[in-house]
Order: structure tokens, then C-alpha cells, then sequence
């Protein structure tokens, strides 16, 4: 079934990336040249800069690099966030390498980019994806500032995910694990059989990483969820009363694994964590994760699609069968893509979140306040006062403004499958509005 009348050809047209660059460079290390190979793919320019982030992978190829730019393209078109699609990968394992090794290394990535245009805030601006971090993005915009020294006063903006003392957000590291939370929290959100209160409701998470680790840290300690399993490559720990994130955590950190945790019984190479009854299923780690072989034995209401495709074309047919619901990828982790738009404007206008109102509002709060005890002769209630007369931080501002977003995308797509039954489950409902509106960009300009 078609969803969208496009102009003939058009479709075709937002299928393809609009470039691919490959760049080979070498840097001596170690008494000897290395060579390393790498790519930056541009999806669509509809919107300018593109927007992606950069991987480091022994196993990054083209083939996977242009479609995570597509995927980039529509993410950002559904949170309506101006940005065309990007992607970036560089062809090496960052264990093989000291930090000064790998810094050389990406610096002189970095001027590869910069020769070919593939970097700057106005055209092309990277971020952290798998091996990379706040380190690699600072180390990036110093390079890119040092060669383009008539562009130091936005170099800032030329990559996102930079440490805070380098232009970076607060909130960035949490942010696609953030938005995990307001898609599930999301008072439209189906597949809880109407529950709408958090408090108590099962939930796996299979990934502990940065959006696994902080999606059931919130999940737990503000919503009331109790996360009973969480799985990783090496097997799974279970509590049924709920597992204490923070402290799990910090055990990986200690051991390199979540396995043997004094809270949970503990099972090792098994891979079966996904598969226990659940009220959420919440996989944040690799793609793939629910395939035609064990989409069946998924006991979940509702999977929260945290990773880039969790659920293969064949699982996603099967779960909705059984009328378990998935909100998809194309939604759930654009929170990262949504607060690195936050840290762009704030690098070009060189002004932090909350800095011109947050005092006035302090002021109007603690007016309020006295207003209200004349009026009641009662003292305002303790347990809330402080936060009411908080004039808002640049991280409450970050929060506010990217479960705005969220809660507007959601409204959005739930309003389109009311409007639209036939469209039928929500990841259709999100690609139908991401590609009409990328559609309509195309059609405005004459492309």
C-alpha cells in the first residue's frame, strides 16, 4: 500500500545519498607510516548544515555509512530539527591506539575533512557515534579552528558533543537516553494497556551503555519503573524488585562487566535476557537484537526501539501479529540529534541557555510566592519551594526543551494514525510525516 502521492521521481531521489567522500591519509606512528581510510556521507541538503555523527569501527564501510545518513535525514526531518542527514566512519579499533595516537589521528581527519568541505557550521557538522566521544569532538574543533583562523568566532559549532568547557551543552551525554524516557512517559504512548503511570511496570533494557544506562536510570529512579533484567553481550543480571541502576553501574565500571553484581543473580552467556515477561522492552544495543528467530518469544507489551534497528523487517511483522507495539528508532533516540541542535545554536550565538532570563524569572517566582503567603497567611509548602523559586539552569532549559519536542513529534505521529488508520502502526506513521515533510522541502526549493 501507498502512503504518499510524490511527484514521479521524487521518491527515487530522497532514496540516494547525495555524495559519498572517501579519504585516505597516513600518519607516522610508531617509527613507521599507518594508512587509514575513512568516509562522510551526505544523504540530503535539503536543510544545510548536514548533520551525523563519526564512528570509529575496524569493521565501517560506505555500505554502512550511507544508510545511517538517510537514517540521519529522516530522523531529523520527523523532530523537525534543520538539519539535512549525514554519517561518518573512519576504518580503525581506537583499543589498538594510545589517546596521543589516536588525537594525531584525528586531527589529521580532520584536515581531510576540511580540505573536501566536509566540516564547518555551516555545511557539515559531526558528532560522537560508536567509538567516539566529548574527546574526539574537542579535539576536532581545535583542528578545524587552527585551519580556518578567519572562522574562529563560530568554529565552536562545527561538531556537537564537545565537553562543556569547549562549547559543549548540559545534558548531551544524557540526552538520547533522556528521550527514551519522554517517549515511554508519553501520556499517547500505547502498548501499557492504558497504564499510563510508570510506577511499578517491568522493564528490560538489553544494552548498558551511555542511552541504555541512562534510559533506566531515569526510567527507575524518576518514574518509578523497576528495571528487572538488564542484558548485555556476556549474559544478564536479574532482581524482580528492580535493579539498582546506579550501583550496577559503577560495578561495570570497576569489573568490565554488569555480571556478578551482589544485587541480581547473575546468568552468563545467556542471551536470553530479552526474551522474560516484561511491561517494557527497551533494546539500546546493537541491530538485529529481535530477528525472526526469537520475535516470538518476546513477552513484552511495548518495545522502545532506544538502538538503531533493534527489530528486523521480519521480527517487526511478527511483534505487531501479537499486538505488541514498537515505537521506533526514528523517534525514540533523536534525542541526541535534538539537544546537539540545542549546543549549535548556543555555539553561534555564543549566549548559554537561560543566561539573559534566569535571574528575572527567580525574581517573578519569589514574588509569587509572597503573594500567595499574604493571600493564605501561610507559609509556601517546603518540600517545593526551592524548586519553584529556581530560575532554571542551562540543564533544566536543555530537558524542558527536548521533552517539548518529543511530546510535539508523538503528538504529530499518533494524530497521523487517527487521521490515517490505514497506515496502521507507528513506525509507517513516522517515516509517512519524516519523508513528506523532506518531500516538501525538495518540491519548495526545485530540486
Amino acid at each position: 500500500m501507498t502512503f504518499l502521492d510524490l511527484p514521479e521521481g521524487l521518491s527515487e531521489r530522497i532514496m540516494q545519498c547525495n555524495s559519498t567522500y572517501t579519504v585516505r591519509f597516513g600518519v607516522r606512528l610508531r617509527g613507521r607510516m599507518y594508512s587509514f581510510i575513512g568516509w562522510r556521507s551526505v544523504h540530503s541538503e535539503h536543510c544545510e548544515p548536514v548533520k551525523g555523527g563519526i564512528r570509529y569501527a575496524s569493521n565501517a564501510d560506505s555500505e554502512e555509512v550511507e544508510p545511517l545518513a538517510a537514517l540521519m535525514t529522516l530522523k531529523c526531518s520527523l523532530v523537525d530539527v534543520p538539519f539535512g542527514g549525514s554519517k561518518g566512519a573512519l576504518k580503525i579499533d581506537p583499543r589498538e591506539w594510545t589517546p596521543q595516537e589516536l588525537e594525531r589521528i584525528t586531527r589529521r581527519f580532520t584536515q581531510e575533512l576540511n580540505k573536501r568541505g566536509l566540516i564547518g557550521p555551516g555545511v557539515n557538522v559531526p558528532a560522537p557515534d560508536i567509538g567516539t566521544g566529548e574527546r574526539e569532538m574537542a579535539w576536532m574543533m581545535d583542528e578545524f579552528r587552527r585551519a580556518n583562523p578567519t572562522n574562529v568566532i563560530n568554529a565552536r559549532a562545527c561538531v556537537t558533543g564537545k565537553p562543556l568547557s569547549k562549547g559543549g551543552i548540559a545534558g548531551r551525554t544524557e540526552a538520547t537516553g533522556r528521550g527514551v524516557q519522554f517517549a515511554i512517559r508519553d501520556p499517547r504512548t500505547a502498548g501499557l494497556n492504558g497504564k499510563r503511570d510508570l510506577k511499578g511496570a517491568a522493564t528490560i533494557v538489553q544494552g548498558f551503555g551511555n542511552v541504555g544506562y541512562h534510559a533506566a536510570k531515569f526510567l527507575s529512579e524518576e518514574d518509578g519503573a523497576r528495571v528487572t533484567i538488564v542484558a548485555e553481550r556476556d549474559g544478564y543480571v536479574a532482581n524482580p524488585d528492580g535493579l539498582a541502576i546506579e550501583a550496577l553501574k559503577q560495578h561495570q565500571i570497576r569489573t568490565g562487566s554488569i555480571l556478578c553484581f551482589e544485587g541480581a543473580t547473575s546468568f552468563p552467556g545467556d542471551m536470553t535476557g530479552i526474551e522474560q515477561p516484561c511491561d517494557v522492552l527497551v533494546p539500546a544495543a546493537m541491530e538485529n537484537a529481535i530477528h525472526a528467530g526469537n520475535a516470538d518469544r518476546i513477552k513484552a507489551h511495548l518495545v522502545v526501539e532506544a538502538a538503531n534497528g533493534p527489530v528486523t523487517f521480519e521480527a517487526d511483522k511478527v511483534l505487531r501479529s501479537r499486538t505488541i507495539t514498537i515505537l521506533p528508532d526514528l523517534y525514540v533516540n533523536a534525542g541526541g540529534v535534538v539537544v546537539s541542535y540545542f549546543e549549535w545554536v548556543k555555539n553561534l550565538t555564543h549566549i548559554p541557555f537561560g543566561l539573559m532570563e534566569r535571574r528575572r524569572r527567580e525574581r517573578r517566582n519569589q514574588t509569587i510566592a509572597a503573594a500567595l503567603e499574604r493571600m493564605t497567611g501561610k507559609e509556601f509548602p517546603a518540600d517545593i519551594r526551592d524548586e519553584f523559586l529556581e530560575g532554571g539552569a542551562e540543564i533544566d532549559l536543555v530537558r524542558s526543551g527536548l521533552e517539548d519536542v518529543m511530546r510535539s513529534t508523538w503528538g504529530r505521529t499518533a494524530d497521523l494514525i487517527e487521521q490515517r488508520p490505514e497506515i496502521g502502526d507507528y513506525r509507517t506513521a513516522a517515516y509517512v510525516a519524516s519523508i513528506r515533510q523532506v518531500a516538501d522541502a525538495y518540491e519548495a526549493i526545485g530540486i
